[in-house]
């Protein structure tokens, strides 16, 4: 009995040592595990484009209108008429609110009654003056006589010229009782409606017109913008006076090109210390009314007539960091590198680039995702569509 126990524990033995012997021949079959770098990252690359293109300053500011005015009443009264929609366009001179002219077509009336009685007693102390003046160069009059004529000619002439300034006084609070439109322009919502007291404390603001053609673009520059500006006027022979030949173009925010035209007007003569700004201002046509006061508008401003040979790439492949706005490009190595730049203006789809960037550079426009610097990348070479063309020339 013992001998067959024994027998089947070396059997059992037996077995366990073929099964290690087995894993360790599978064991030594399989291949060790090792790290397989990823291929390098497809990314598109392409030289800068290169092409003439007119220096230009681009600006953002705010759309103003060139007259905007409260209409108030000035008299006290009822409201008698309103005689245009609200938000409609009128024409300079047309009668917008009539507040009730009858109290005041009285009183125009008692004046002028005062005037002609005035003049009446001056008639007569004329008269009266003249005879003593006569009679007192023959002695038929004493002198103290005649200087009381002359005394009571003068106050009834004073009297005159009282009843006068009544009259016109009167004339001018009736004509207050029209509120007319003192420029073509649109008017606003009316403020107070038919029927209600105004004027009663002061001047009641009835409306507000505005008006909207031509219209106003108001902007800052830097003072190294301003510098810029300076020169390029310096070289196209043109003083500060002559700022108002100097075109400007100007577009909404929806809008890719710069279909407004117009001029600078003003260019204040000082810079502000506190933001180191300076202001400037445009006016242009507004025919269709696109402009609106209040609007947020690109302001673009050709900085001489004459074009200059310039390095373009599309405004996407900028990026920007603390240290500015660069550009991801691959070497001889196919190793991205960045390049800080310096942007200049933009031209549809591309932005110049003033300094920092060869034209032999290959400058990475597709694939930025994958672009990481210091990394090896297969750059496909494409080109830079010139989808510029009819700006910035």
């Amino acid at each position: 009995m013992s001998g067959a126990i024994g027998e089947s524990h070396l059997f059992a033995k037996s077995i366990g040592m073929s099964a290690l012997v087995a894993l360790a021949l599978l064991a030594g079959c399989k291949k060790q595990n090792a790290f397989v770098p990823p291929p390098p990252a497809k990314i598109g690359v392409a030289h800068p484009l290169k092409r003439d293109v007119t220096p230009e300053l681009e600006l953002t500011g705010n759309a103003q209108a060139v007259n905007q005015v409260d209409l108030v009443a000035r008299v006290q009264g009822f409201l008698q008429e309103i005689d245009y929609q609200d938000g409609a366009s009128v024409k300079q001179g047309d009668t917008l609110f009539v507040i009730e002219p009858t109290p005041y077509q009285a009183r125009l009336q008692q004046a002028q009654a005062g005037q002609a009685s005035a003049e009446a007693v001056l008639t007569q102390a004329q008269a009266e003056y003249q005879r003593q003046s006569s009679l007192g160069r023959t002695d038929f009059s004493s002198r103290s006589t005649v200087e009381q004529a002359l005394s009571a000619r003068d106050t009834a002439q004073a009297n005159v010229a009282n009843q006068q300034a009544a009259v016109t006084q009167a004339a001018i609070n009736l004509g207050y009782t029209r509120v007319t439109a003192p420029f073509d322009g649109q008017v606003t919502a009316h403020q107070v409606s038919v029927g209600s007291l105004v004027g009663v404390t002061g001047p009641t603001t009835l409306a507000t017109i505005v008006q909207l053609d031509p219209i106003r673009v108001i902007c800052t520059v830097s003072e190294q913008d301003v510098l810029r500006i300076k020169e390029a006027m310096r070289k196209r022979g043109l003083s500060p006076a002559a700022a108002a030949t100097v075109p400007i173009e100007v577009a909404l925010m929806n809008e890719a090109d710069y279909p407004h035209k117009g001029s600078l007007d003003y260019v204040s003569p000082a810079i502000d210390p506190s933001t180191g700004t300076l202001t400037i201002r445009g006016v242009l046509p507004n025919k269709d009314k696109a402009l609106l006061p209040g609007m947020f508008v690109r302001v673009r401003i050709p900085m001489t007539t004459s074009t200059v040979s310039a390095l373009m790439v599309p405004d996407i492949a900028l990026g920007s960091d603390q240290g500015g706005r660069y550009l991801l490009v691959v070497d001889k190595d196919n190793v991205v590198q960045q390049k800080p730049v310096t942007v200049g203006q933009l031209a549809g789809s591309l932005r110049v680039i003033e300094s920092g960037l060869a034209d032999t550079d290959r400058v990475v426009v597709t694939g930025l995702q994958k672009a990481v610097p210091g990394a090896t990348v297969a750059p496909e070479e494409t080109t830079i569509a010139d989808q510029s063309a009819g700006h910035g020339q």
